[in-house]
């Protein structure tokens, strides 16, 4: 088998479980039950649990692999084959209640991202893509858009809420943006805003500041399903912390511009 196959296969059964744990508990809306990161950046016991899970099925079917996970080991080395994963991506969803949040996997080896997996808790639907396989979900095949004017494009994009220095920028961004786009969306989970574009329901996406765990899965569907994904200069990314531009090759070459 091909080893980014059976990488995805691993981190397709990692993820899924953990969307599974998810769906079966309450919806911790008391604040109480939160932790604060830093400022608008919280985490539940929930977040924690379902790295765990992640975590035991990973290591068991790959011994000798190092996670790399949003809550409970960020700065761990990467190196050799690496999960970056992100447990919950859509903490604030998820306890709001809001149904718009994501378990996300990607497997890394020597830098190199060759599989990702991100499910879309809720609905139960899970996208995955592996180095030279394509993107998926169920047997559907993704493919960006084929949307060229920027007038007829939907755009998704994510506030800069954790990182308020950033917001000038970003609202200068957002005014030339806006008005030549058919439209805007920020749901709250940068996973799945990939995924979107995989599949050709955005035609677009940018954000500021990501982490590697917001964006590794991302980057592999997207990729996969023939779009491209950037720094603001144009030059092609991994699993990073920084800004991403994303999109079919048209929109994605207008977004730049616009940027």
């Amino acid at each position: 088998m091909n080893p980014a196959i059976h990488l995805c296969h691993l981190a397709e059964s990692a993820a899924s479980r953990a969307a599974e744990y998810l769906r079966g508990v309450a919806t911790p809306f008391d604040p109480a039950s939160w932790s604060a990161k830093r400022d608008n950046d919280f985490v539940t016991e929930h977040d924690r649990r379902a790295e765990e899970l992640i975590g035991e099925l990973l290591l068991t079917g790959a011994p000798d692999s190092t996670i790399v996970g949003e809550e409970l080991s960020p700065d761990a080395p990467r190196q050799g084959l690496c999960w970056i994963v992100d447990p919950i991506d859509g903490t604030t969803n998820f306890a709001h209640g809001f149904p718009v949040y994501s378990v996300s996997i990607a497997a890394e080896v020597d830098g190199q991202l060759l599989a990702g997996v991100v499910v879309d808790v809720v609905p139960n639907r899970v996208a995955r893509a592996w180095s030279g396989g394509g993107a998926w979900i169920g047997e559907r095949r993704l493919r960006v858009s084929t949307i060229e004017d920027p007038a007829h494009a939907l755009i998704g994009t994510g506030f800069p809420f954790k990182h308020p220095e950033h917001l000038p920028a970003y609202q200068a961004q957002f005014a030339r943006i806006a008005p030549a786009t058919a439209g805007i969306r920020r749901a709250g989970s940068a996973a799945l805003d990939l995924c979107w574009v995989a599949s050709g329901s955005f035609d677009g996406f940018w954000e500021l500041k990501l982490s590697p765990w917001d964006m590794a899965a991302g980057l592999v569907l997207v990729k996969e399903a023939g779009g491209l994904v950037t720094d603001l200069s144009g030059n092609p990314i991994g699993a990073m912390t920084g800004p991403v531009v994303a999109g079919n090759p048209a929109v994605h070459r207008w977004l730049l511009s616009m940027l």
